[in-house]
C-alpha cells in the first residue's frame, strides 16, 4: 500500500484498516482533542458527479481537524466546460492544498490521477470501480454492531455496478467473514470481482444467490443496495426485479432480532421506512460515521506527509 494515497480497498491490509478504525473510535470518543490538529491544512475536493454524503462528511471532517476546504465546485461551473482535462485539473489545484479528494465518473481516473500529483490522493469513488473510504466507514460501522470476525453479511441489490459493493467485499477478505450476495442474474457481482475474491479468500467463503430467503436467518448484517433504475431499458423489467429486492418487516420476520440492516444511500424504495424505528436500522449512524473515519484517514495521511506545508 502507498500510504500517501487511497485509491482502492485492494491496497489495504488488516493491519491498515485497523488502524484508521481505531483512530476513528479515539476521534469519535473525544473529537476535541484533534480540533486544531491540522490548523493549517487545506482539502482540496474534486467532485465531478454529484455528491452529498461523501463530500459534505470530508468536508465536515477536515474543519473539525481544524483546516479549510477548497471546492471546484460543479462541472458546469469550472474549466472542465473549457475543456480541460482531469490531468490538467489535479495538477493545478494539488498546488492549492494539502490533500486532495476526487470523485468522477469514469472507471480508473483515481488511478491516472494518483501518478500526476505529490499529495495525497483519497478516491472518493471512480465510476463503477471502487470507493474506499465509503468502505472504511461501511467497516467502522459493522465493527461497532457485529465485529469484522465471525461475521455472516449479506449483500443485496446492484452489485455489478455498485463500486460500494466491490470495496467492501475485497475489504471484508482480511477477516473471517462469510459473505453472501443476492441478485438478480442480470446484475451479479461482474466476474472478475468473483475470481479475484476467491483468490483471496483461501476458505471460498463467498456464495451467490437469487433469493434472500434462503440465508436471511444466518445473517448478522444486511448491506441493502439500490435497484438503479437507469441501467434498464424496459420499466417493467425493472419494476419487476426491484420489486423482489425490497425490504420491510414482513421480510425480516424471519431474521436475528441481532441483525443489523446498513445501506450506503440514497436509497429509493429498497428499504422501507417502517424499518427506520427498529433495531435493525444502521444506515444513518453509518453516515454520521463517515465524519470521524474520515478524519481519522485525514489526520494519518497529513501526519504521516509531514502535516501542514505551513507549519
Amino acid at each position: 500500500m502507498r500510504h500517501d494515497h487511497l485509491i482502492t480497498s485492494k491496497q489495504l491490509s488488516r493491519a491498515d484498516i485497523e488502524t484508521v478504525l481505531d483512530r476513528a473510535a479515539e476521534i469519535d470518543a473525544d473529537p476535541a482533542a484533534v480540533a486544531d490538529r491540522h490548523a493549517n491544512a487545506v482539502l482540496g475536493l474534486l467532485f465531478f458527479e454529484p455528491s452529498t454524503r461523501t463530500k459534505m462528511s470530508f468536508e465536515t471532517a477536515m474543519k473539525r481537524l481544524g483546516g479549510t476546504v477548497i471546492d471546484m465546485g460543479s462541472v458546469e461551473s469550472s474549466s472542465v466546460t473549457k475543456g480541460e482535462t482531469l490531468a490538467d485539473t489535479v495538477r493545478v489545484i494539488e498546488g492549492y492544498a494539502d490533500a486532495l479528494v476526487l470523485r468522477h465518473p469514469r472507471q480508473g481516473s483515481a488511478t491516472m490521477a494518483n501518478e500526476l500529483v505529490d499529495v495525497p490522493l483519497l478516491n472518493a469513488g471512480d465510476g463503477a470501480g471502487h470507493h474506499p473510504t465509503q468502505t472504511l466507514l461501511d467497516l467502522y460501522t459493522i465493527r461497532e454492531n457485529a465485529g469484522l470476525d465471525d461475521l455472516t453479511i449479506g449483500i443485496m441489490g446492484d452489485l455489478k455496478y455498485g463500486r460500494t459493493v466491490h470495496s467492501l467485499a475485497h475489504a471484508l477478505t482480511n477477516f473471517d467473514a462469510h459473505q453472501h450476495f443476492i441478485s438478480p442474474e442480470s446484475l451479479q457481482l461482474p466476474r472478475e470481482v468473483v475470481y479475484d475474491l476467491h483468490q483471496a479468500d483461501d476458505g471460498v467463503r463467498v456464495r451467490e444467490h437469487d433469493s434472500l430467503e434462503e440465508i436471511l436467518p444466518s445473517l448478522d448484517v444486511l448491506y441493502v443496495t439500490r435497484i438503479q433504475r437507469e441501467r434498464f431499458p424496459d420499466e417493467n423489467e425493472y419494476q419487476k426485479i426491484a420489486g423482489e429486492y425490497q425490504i420491510d418487516l414482513e421480510t425480516l420476520e424471519d431474521a436475528s432480532d441481532e441483525l443489523t440492516v446498513m445501506h450506503p444511500l440514497p436509497r429509493v424504495d429498497e428499504i422501507s421506512p417502517e424499518i427506520d424505528e427498529t433495531d435493525h436500522a444502521a444506515y444513518f449512524e453509518q453516515a454520521h460515521n463517515g465524519v470521524p473515519v474520515r478524519m481519522a484517514l485525514l489526520d494519518l495521511l497529513l501526519s504521516e506527509n509531514g502535516g501542514d506545508r505551513d507549519e
